[in-house]
């Protein structure tokens, strides 16, 4: 399955390098192969050996004390989980409540306060001054309590749904909200109404058993799909008022899985396995995680035995207008938008995540990342994707969490595969998806497999975040390569995001710079989308364009330039000059933008 990060060579990749401000040392294994340097790395807790390729782990903050078990690193009721950010602040999510840090200088990240709140799995997301927490298991107490609760079936203090905290005072935050739900909250995505700013709504995933209706009326714990009352087949959506979100509260819980002739809420997959050397795959009585793209109006669920795709144009009803299924999947986890909707890329979490599936014995299609084109609404299979590298039977490892890349004319995403690392991939083109970045750890041990390695890693202005179980909190850095030049990554860092959550895509949008304009340009020659010289020729009269003063002057030398690239491109539509229609109209439009913005 592995592909030569040599193979690049000649002209065009010397053209690339020569561009990088720190250049990528030519590397002399292949990826996945048994000569992959993340194969075999030695074991440890903190002091496990690493391996890295075009990315570099700046910085490791080990969990706090009281969000650890110093006897066992991989503790469940002390693991990190998910991400979120909001400007400098970032919010590590855990099984024991919230670490926040202050990440101003990204450098040297500051815990700020912590939030103690036991009751797993305590995803969090950010909205302004309120931040919302998942709670899930039974010992959750509704005043956020370390004494848990008691073993009976009904317990007044017992807390499962989504937590509402003020952090307007971050050195006390306080619990305003507690939204209980019949199976709890495993994770949950915020909704913005693009045409009610003043609400926000919340789905909400539970993934647990029911409760029973003595402890929460409403609830019937009972899986019969004929019965109208059941907990199971639905989501749960939540209405936050922003100016009052004290007053949250569960508004429906749609059937979004039913069948739309029969009207049987049991209208998908049922569960089972598909045939010899496929997995066993979980019914959909329930989504795992929904991310959410308000712009676009449209939303993934990844929804145990499927995924599918969700019309939220509507946000307080979301409508299920296509759904997909693939026999290589045992349970659909969570999923990602490539910026322009065009693609969508679901993962699979067999084993909760707690397993190993990415050994050498493993088929690349386990535990791994399905890929599909959305065209009119409907999705089409195009490839798989998998860190390649084979790991052992001490380490858990699937695919997981992670975010896009905001790189102009390419879909890339960096990704957690737990203790499989962090793989970084380039899936502009859905039907062949290639790594071109890692960072990996050994296992915690050698001997035994204890929970660990990354629940999340996001990109968040400029830095890569990763979320690690038992290791606690990293910052890394992507590096300038073959496949990642030092402009793209420079205009990468344009894109700014106030907030950033982990089940929820905002649009990317890059201001006119001459950084973007050279991102296009070092994918043109990267991808031979014209003659050699040619792009070299429009290469120096860029460089020759951003050194003249700003006015009337270099407008009209950018626009000259835009001209000649688009007649360019019009010579290749006619079949007069070789070269990549696309790329080469892209580059043309991102120096019109430059134009523009001189007059």
């Amino acid at each position: 399955m592995g592909w030569s990060p040599a193979g690049v060579g000649g002209l065009l990749a010397a053209i690339l390098l020569l561009g990088a401000a720190t250049p990528a040392t030519a590397q002399d294994f292949t990826l996945g192969g048994d000569d992959d340097p993340r194969v075999g790395l030695g074991a440890g807790w903190f002091d496990a050996e690493e391996a890295s390729w075009n990315m570099t782990l700046l910085v490791n903050r080990p969990r706090p004390e009281g969000f650890y078990n110093p006897h066992d690193p991989g503790a469940f009721p002390f693991a990190n989980t998910d991400l979120a950010f909001q400007e400098d602040l970032a919010y590590v999510g855990n099984y024991h409540g919230i670490q926040i840090y202050d990440i101003t200088d990204p450098l040297n990240p500051v815990l700020r306060t912590t939030i103690v709140c036991p009751g797993g799995q305590g995803d969090v997301s950010v909205y302004g001054n309120l931040v919302f927490m998942s709670a899930q298991e039974t010992r959750s107490r509704i005043d956020c309590g370390l004494e848990g609760t008691s073993d009976d079936p009904v317990d007044p203090e017992r807390f499962r749904g989504v937590r509402i905290f003020d952090v307007s005072d971050l050195d006390n935050p306080v619990q305003i909200a507690a939204v209980q739900t019949c199976r709890g909250s495993h994770t949950h995505t915020l909704v913005e109404d693009l045409n009610d700013p003043g609400t926000l709504y919340v789905y909400n995933s539970g993934t647990s058993p029911s409760r029973p209706g003595e402890e929460m009326p409403g609830c019937v714990d009972e899986r019969d799909p004929t019965n109208p009352q059941t907990a199971y087949w639905s989501i749960d959506v939540i209405e936050v008022p922003l100016a009052a979100p004290q007053n949250a509260r569960l508004v429906s819980s749609p059937r979004i899985f039913a069948d739309p002739e029969t009207g049987r809420i049991d209208g998908l997959f049922e569960g089972g396995d598909h045939g010899e050397e496929t997995q066993t795959t979980r019914p959909t009585d329930r989504c795992h995680d929904i991310t959410a793209y308000p712009e676009i109006g449209l939303a993934l669920g990844a929804c145990s035995g499927n995924g599918i795709l969700l019309d939220i144009s509507t946000p307080r009803d979301p409508v299920r207008i296509d759904e997909v299924m693939d026999p290589m999947f045992a349970f659909w986890h969570s999923a990602t938008f490539s910026n322009d909707g065009s693609t969508a890329i679901f993962t699979d979490e067999w084993g909760g995540g707690t397993q190993p599936r990415c050994r050498a014995e493993d088929r690349y299609e386990w535990g791994a990342n399905t890929i599909f084109t959305v065209t009119n609404r409907r999705m089409h299979h195009a490839s798989y994707y998998k860190m390649p590298a084979a790991q052992t039977e001490t380490e858990n490892c699937v695919a997981h969490n992670g975010s896009l890349v905001p790189v102009p004319g390419r879909d890339i995403k960096v990704q957690a595969w737990y203790q499989g690392g962090i793989s970084v991939f380039d899936f502009t083109d859905p039907h062949n998806p290639q790594e071109i970045a890692f960072f990996d750890r050994g296992p915690i041990s050698d001997e035994e497999l204890y929970l660990g390695g990354y629940w999340g890693a996001y990109w968040h202005n400029g830095y890569i975040y990763g979320s690690e179980i038992s290791r606690g909190f990293d910052v890394l850095e992507l590096n300038p390569s073959e496949w990642l030049t030092e402009s793209e990554l420079e205009a990468a860092r344009l894109v700014h995001f106030e907030e950033f959550n982990p089940q929820h895509q905002p649009r990317i949008v890059w201001p006119a710079h001459f950084a973007v304009a050279r991102a296009f340009h070092d994918q043109l020659i990267r991808h031979e989308g014209a003659a050699p010289q040619w792009a070299l020729g429009i290469g120096n009269e860029l460089d020759r364009v951003e050194a003249m003063s700003s006015g009337p002057d270099r407008a009209s030398a950018l626009t000259e330039l835009a001209l000649e690239i688009w007649d360019h491109s019009r010579r290749v539509e006619r079949g007069q000059e070789p070269g990549d229609i696309e790329r080469l109209r892209k580059l043309a439009g991102a120096v019109l933008d430059l134009a523009a913005e001189e007059r």
